[in-house]
């Protein structure tokens, strides 16, 4: 992979991950035909870079998760989609809802140099995705999203692999930011603690959070499933749904629920959300 790029390397890793996963286990939780082609590195040689199959498979779960709820937003007449910290998602360019318009924000280098991704894979842009460019340290969010989305209707945010490399008060202003729209929700990912983790499973944690640490993408925060929970109703949110991803994965593979010990989670949140005659909402 382009490890010069703008793009910060645990999100070059994750999209590595949605393509071997592709290559590796043909799609099984989540197929996306465009992620080897948007990384532009040869089949032979991303298998050669090795995976760790607890990322690949809670990686891929959890944009599994966000896209089930985006299908069950656009039942209830949701067209309006933002991506914070897009960096080589590729929903916006496999979008098969007429009318859903999707909004990327990132910063402008990590989106100048997707752009090129794109154009060397021949992946055509529509124009129902904008790119939002966004310094996430310094631009006020509200009013970078005022520019290009409506914010009196429903629009879905997808959050994901992100609040762990944030503080805790990064976290808190943006669910707060986004928690004043009148017709919102959000789906993110998040570090949990895990006081009840088995030696293998703490071994596999404390490996993950030193090699992100040693890329300079350190661990920042984390929050247990209740603490979540309690954030994003302070944060105005009237409905709260949190997912295991190791059942999700088990679900999605047909397998039996496990009792494996769990260090990251999933959450969705919702205020004000419109109803759909006769749709289900998605759960875990």
């Amino acid at each position: 992979m382009d490890v010069d790029s703008p793009a910060s390397r645990t999100a070059l890793g994750a999209a590595a991950h949605r393509a071997r996963h592709q290559l590796l286990d043909g799609g099984s939780v989540f197929e996306d035909p465009l992620a080897v082609a948007i990384l532009g590195v040869p089949e032979d040689e991303l298998l050669a870079g090795g995976s760790d199959w607890r990322m690949r498979f809670f990686v891929c779960a959890r944009q599994r998760y966000a896209e089930d709820l985006l299908a069950d937003a656009v039942a209830r007449g949701v067209d309006q989609l933002v991506v914070l910290g897009a960096g080589l998602d590729t929903f916006g360019y496999r979008n098969r809802y007429p009318g859903l318009r999707v909004v990327e924000l990132d910063h402008p280098a990590t989106q100048a140099w997707k752009r090129e991704r794109l154009a060397a894979a021949s992946i055509t842009v529509p124009a129902s995705v904008t790119h939002a460019p966004i310094d996430f340290e310094g631009d006020p969010l509200l009013e970078v999203l005022a520019g290009h989305v409506d914010l009196d209707r429903p629009v879905l945010f997808w959050w994901l692999g992100v609040t762990p490399y944030l503080t805790t008060e990064a976290v808190v202003a943006t669910l707060t930011a986004l928690g004043t729209l009148p017709h919102s929700a959000v789906v993110l990912d998040h570090a949990a603690p895990n006081p009840d983790a088995t030696p293998e499973s703490r071994a596999w944690h404390d490996a993950r959070r030193a090699r992100v640490a040693a890329l300079g993408e350190p661990w920042l925060s984390q929050f247990a499933p209740a603490e979540l929970a309690a954030l994003l109703q302070t944060c105005g949110y009237d409905e709260v749904h949190l997912a295991d991803e190791v059942d999700l994965v088990r679900r999605l593979l047909g397998r039996p629920r496990s009792t494996e010990s769990r260090v990251t989670h999933l959450a969705s949140a919702a205020k004000g959300w419109p109803r759909a005659a006769g749709a289900q909402a998605v759960r875990s």
